[in-house]
Order: C-alpha cells, then sequence, then structure tokens
C-alpha cells in the first residue's frame, strides 16, 4: 500500500495536471511517485512559449531512492534468463509501435521538431529496443577445448550491476533507448535522468514499459539537473555511466564518474564539416547538406555545419543552398507544411544569434540572415542563414552551433579540405559528396571523425553498428548500441579448467 495519499494519487495517474500544467513524477521500484525536490524548472512548448509542465529538480535522496530499487531488483533479474528477460523488450516493441504517434506528438510539442522529425525519433528508438532483443545472440560468449593438453577455457559475459543514462533535450524519445535496453538485457538494473527541458516523451514511455510487465526496480526514471548528474556520477553502487550532452559537461561527467571507479561513456558536443567535390552530384548534395544543417533546428550532434567546397564548386554550390533556404517553411512542427521548427529556447536563440554576428563581425559575409524573420513568430524560431567567406579562425568555424546556419568555405584542394576538418578539436562526423571511389576512400581513411557519410548528410549508425566521436566528442573508451553495448554493460569472465581422469568411474 501507499506510505501516504500523495504517493497514491502518483501511482495512480503519472501525469497529473493542475490548470493543465502536468506535474511531472518520479518512477522508482514500479511506482511513479513525487521527487523530494522542492524547486522545480518550467517545461515550455518551444513553438508557442505555452508552459506545459514542471519538472522536479530532483536531489540525491531520489537518487539513493532509484539506487536501492535497482540493487535490489538485480538480485533476482540477474538470474532471470536472457531468453525471459527479452520476452518484455519484444513486448514493449509491439506497444512502442502501436503508440508511436502518440509518442512522436509529444516530442513536438516539448522539443519543437517537426513531426516528421519525431517519428523518425520514435522510430529510431524502436530500432534499439529491436536489437536488444537479440540478446540470447548477442550475449554469448566464447569456448575453446584443448588450449593446452587437457585444458578447456570458456569466456561469459556477465552483468554487472547497476548502471544510469543522462540523456539530452534534442532526441527525447530516442537518446535514452540508446542505454536501457542493452544494459537491462544484458542482466543489468537501471536509472535514467532524461532532461529537465524535455521530460514528458519519457513518461509515456515508461507507461509502456510498466505495462509491457517490467519487474518493479528494473528500470527506474529519475528527474533533475546538476545535484541529480552529480549523485548518479559519485554513488558507489553505480557500475556505470551514459551521457549525452555538450562537450563540457560530457568531461565533468566523464572525470567525475570514472574518479569513482565506474565504466563511463561521454558523447559530447561536435563541428562536422561536408566537404563537397566539383563531380558530386550537385542536387543532391545541396538537398542533403541543406537537411543536415538545418534539420531539428540544428540541435543534433550529427548536424553539417562548415561546408568545405573544393575549388569551382563553390559559386554553384552557394547558389543552390541560398535558393533551397529560401524556400524552407518556419513554424509549429505540428504543421505539416513546416520543415524547420523553433529551437529549444529562448536562451538558445540569443547564442545562436550571437555567434552569427560573431561571423560578420570577423569578416563573414550573410547570406541571409534568419534572425530577424522569424522575430514576427511567437516561439524561440530562428529561419536559415547561410554565411560565406569562412575562415578556419573564425568562433562560427569553431564552436558549435546548434541551430539552423550554413556555413561556406571555399577551399582550393581537397588536402586542404581534409586537414582543415582534421585540425578541428572535434571528431564526431564528417561527409564528403563525390562521384568518386578513390577520393571516398581517401577521405575515409584520411579523417579523424569516426563517423563518415559518403553522400549522407547523417551518418547515424544503424542501431547494430557502433555510435560514437572521438577527439572532444567523446569520452571514453567504448561507444553506444550495437556490440560495443554489450562490451561496455558486462565483464567477460574466464574460466580455465582442468579435469583429472577418475579411473575409478570409466
Amino acid at each position: 500500500m501507499p506510505k501516504n495519499q500523495n504517493e497514491k494519487t502518483a501511482i495512480m495517474n503519472p501525469r497529473e495536471k493542475i490548470k493543465n500544467i502536468v506535474l511531472v513524477r518520479n518512477y522508482i521500484n514500479g511506482k511513479w511517485i513525487e521527487s523530494s525536490g522542492t524547486e522545480s524548472i518550467d517545461v515550455i512548448n518551444p513553438a508557442n512559449k505555452e508552459l506545459i509542465a514542471k519538472c522536479p529538480l530532483g536531489r540525491k535522496e531520489d537518487v539513493d531512492n532509484a539506487v536501492i530499487a535497482a540493487k535490489e531488483a538485480y538480485k533476482s533479474w540477474r538470474q532471470t534468463p536472457v531468453i525471459d528477460r527479452v520476452q518484455i523488450l519484444f513486448r514493449l516493441k509491439t506497444l512502442l509501435e502501436k503508440h508511436s504517434e502518440d509518442l512522436a506528438k509529444i516530442c513536438t510539442q516539448e522539443n519543437g521538431k517537426t513531426l516528421i522529425e519525431s517519428r523518425g525519433d520514435v522510430r529510431r528508438g524502436i530500432q534499439m529496443v529491436e536489437t536488444a532483443c537479440g540478446m540470447p545472440t548477442l550475449l554469448m560468449g566464447k569456448s575453446l577445448e584443448d588450449i593446452a593438453s587437457g585444458i578447456d577455457s570458456q569466456a561469459i559475459k556477465r552483468p554487472l550491476g547497476v548502471f544510469a543514462a543522462i540523456t539530452p533535450f534534442n532526441f527525447p524519445p530516442m537518446v535514452p533507448f540508446w542505454f536501457w535496453p542493452f544494459a537491462i538485457a544484458c542482466g543489468n538494473t537501471f536509472i535514467l535522468k532524461p532532461s529537465e527541458r524535455v521530460p514528458l516523451t519519457q513518461i509515456r514511455v515508461f507507461e509502456l514499459i510498466e505495462e509491457a510487465g517490467m519487474p518493479k526496480g528494473v528500470i527506474n526514471l529519475v528527474n533533475g539537473s546538476k545535484e541529480v548528474v552529480n549523485s548518479l556520477c559519485s554513488h558507489p553502487d553505480i557500475a556505470g555511466i551514459s551521457f549525452v550532452g555538450s562537450t563540457p559537461v560530457a568531461k565533468h561527467v566523464y572525470q567525475t564518474a570514472a574518479s569513482y571507479g565506474k565504466r563511463v561513456q561521454a558523447l559530447g558536443g561536435a563541428k562536422n564539416f561536408m566537404v563537397v567535390l566539383l563531380d558530386a552530384n550537385m542536387d543532391l548534395a545541396v538537398k542533403t547538406v541543406f537537411e543536415s544543417c538545418t534539420g531539428c533546428a540544428g540541435q543534433r550532434c550529427l548536424a553539417g555545419s562548415v561546408i568545405l567546397c573544393v575549388g569551382d564548386v563553390y559559386t554553384k554550390f552557394q547558389e543552390g543552398i541560398i535558393k533551397k533556404a529560401k524556400e524552407a517553411v518556419v513554424g509549429d512542427g505540428l504543421d505539416p507544411a513546416v520543415n524547420i521548427g523553433p529551437v529549444i529556447s529562448e536562451e538558445a536563440r540569443t547564442r545562436v544569434k550571437g555567434l552569427i554576428q560573431s561571423a560578420a563581425d570577423e569578416g563573414a559575409k550573410i547570406l541571409l540572415d534568419g534572425r530577424k524573420e522569424a522575430d514576427n513568430l511567437n516561439g524561440y524560431f530562428l529561419r536559415p542563414t547561410v554565411i560565406s567567406e569562412v575562415n578556419k579562425n573564425m568562433r562560427i568555424a569553431k564552436e558549435e552551433i546548434f541551430g539552423p546556419v550554413i556555413c561556406l568555405a571555399k577551399v582550393e584542394t581537397f588536402d586542404e579540405a581534409i586537414g582543415w576538418l582534421n585540425s578541428s578539436e572535434y571528431g564526431n562526423t564528417a561527409s564528403l559528396f563525390t562521384s568518386s571511389g578513390s577520393a571516398a576512400r581517401k577521405f575515409s581513411y584520411e579523417v579523424d571523425p569516426s563517423m563518415i557519410g559518403i553522400n549522407i548528410g547523417v551518418p547515424a549508425p544503424m542501431s547494430f553498428f557502433s555510435f560514437g566521436g572521438t577527439k572532444a566528442s567523446f569520452f571514453g573508451d567504448v561507444k553506444v548500441h550495437g556490440q560495443a553495448s554489450v562490451d561496455f554493460y558486462t565483464d567477460t569472465k574466464v574460466t580455465i579448467a582442468r579435469w583429472i581422469k577418475d579411473s575409478s568411474i570409466w
């Protein structure tokens, strides 16, 4: 029975509203309960500035309670056969498919991206669950008899305990699924802290997790901000932390959690360069680059940023991208005619405007200025901005923008383009547009980023491949989803055995 009436209300209605505002709660040990935090952050629909929810800023106590629940659940969950663990994921996959449109609409409401982008966000999350359903195969170990005369050896992957993830605002449905389905399918238990800016999608996901029959304590939801993050990173009973967000915070999470002996995978920011050669299919290149730079209002870690046009391709590409940008329809993502939604907040919009202004101050040309044209819309909107004559010393060429801004730069040679992108402190993705196989091979062989696109604008690996960058874009040793996740969420135990023949038996 609930300890108090507030807890009873939370269990019965995880999305209780007062004056049409959702009061966000935690999900711990199979129950919807109120946060111990006394402060909250407003959740604003960025398309119209309407207050839609209040997200609590949880405290260490919330983390402690979630860890207690997860640690207790681990005792039996670890012993649950993997084939039984994934049955829950199979059921969840069916529920996610059934309610995918509902999830997409919630995502658009709290994040601002267009409905078609939100549908893709949900779809990618479902694909993670599908891959994790294959854990009976993914989790298999190795064995070899007669490693020496009469001696056999086997390696078995075993879970480690309680894991946690801290996820960002830009992909509310998808990013949490990068982590917890793999973790729990391996036999671990889990705590998720979603972004306090976009908590509503995960409330709906957890309702479906509950409906799928997940045992209590196996997966828990704790809302909050800095105190919750630091508590997760330092808690002695958490085996590992996954993080996605800005590079400064990724570095902090990595250093803090690692200092407490945890496994860590911390994905940070990016500065993604796209190279266009003269032999590229120009229509495809323009369309793909534009979508890469402005999709999700530019708020994705794989968004294109600086376009390096090699030689004479510069003028033709510039004309095409300006035409494409002028055709863009900016507005509420629920409107099917819209293809670019708002950025997440006024703070984000102000920061992007400042970066655009810095480019002008440093000598770049603003060919299409998206700052003022969107001010008549009642939301955090920016129209696409196209900037030319960018050089590598400008702020806008070095810092992550996270807005619908396209920076054009002319380089004389392919080698110069590769040298420029390799000089970046980041190493998330890089894309090349060409019809040449030898150019594509050279690019893949020589560039530093870990995720490479050839005539692809957003080279996001599928759920069965690993995902993650290098340099200041990734802190850790083992990347996310696919087989890499199995390695991160398990320890390999090796047994070496010799059995002496008993002549009394055979």
